[in-house]
């Protein structure tokens, strides 16, 4: 936890602003996982995303939370211009339905808000699926606050979070 010391500009009498941990950031360190961390504004795309973090779309990883049953999750990472195969997912995990959890139920499942979600520092330590073409390269993943993200290398990451990694993705749809 770290101490901010703030000014108030009205009477400068200072005030102190004790910062909250970031679980993300506090598990990265846990693991021992050297990390860099990317600070952004709001954005609205995959591509904006990219721009803002200074890397290409396909590292761009996104956090998806997949419902197997009734307290049963698991996290899917994708590369960004992919999207999961449902069926290649259900093959792989070996189920016959697969669902996703609403914002609310994803938030209360792991601790972060949609956009922000990430499997270091989870409120629980869902199983991780992870798309083979995320091996081999530095990625970057949100890091539990919009805004935020952490580029790390890929097969590090996927080897600390225990991940299962296959083809579970097709390429994204255009419009």
């Amino acid at each position: 936890m770290s101490t901010v010391v703030v000014p108030r500009p009205a009477d400068d009498v200072r005030v102190t602003v004790t910062a909250m941990p970031n679980p993300a950031l506090t598990a990265l360190d846990d693991a021992g996982l050297p990390y860099r961390v990317i600070r952004h504004g709001p954005v609205a795309s995959l591509a904006e995303a990219a721009a803002a973090r200074g890397v290409e779309v396909p590292d761009v990883v996104k956090t998806i939370v997949v419902r197997r049953g009734e307290g049963d999750l698991l996290f899917v990472l994708t590369p960004g211009g992919r999207v999961i195969s449902w069926p290649k997912l259900r093959a792989l995990l070996g189920v016959s339905r697969l669902s996703m959890p609403d914002a609310e139920a994803a938030k209360a499942a792991t601790g972060y808000a949609r956009g922000t979600i990430t499997p270091f520092g989870a409120t629980t330590a869902w199983p991780v699926v992870a798309d083979e073409r995320l091996r081999g390269r530095e990625i970057t993943l949100g890091a539990g606050e919009h805004g935020l993200a952490v580029a790390v290398d890929a097969d590090t990451a996927l080897a600390a979070l225990g991940a299962t990694v296959a083809d579970v993705t097709d390429e994204e749809p255009t419009r």
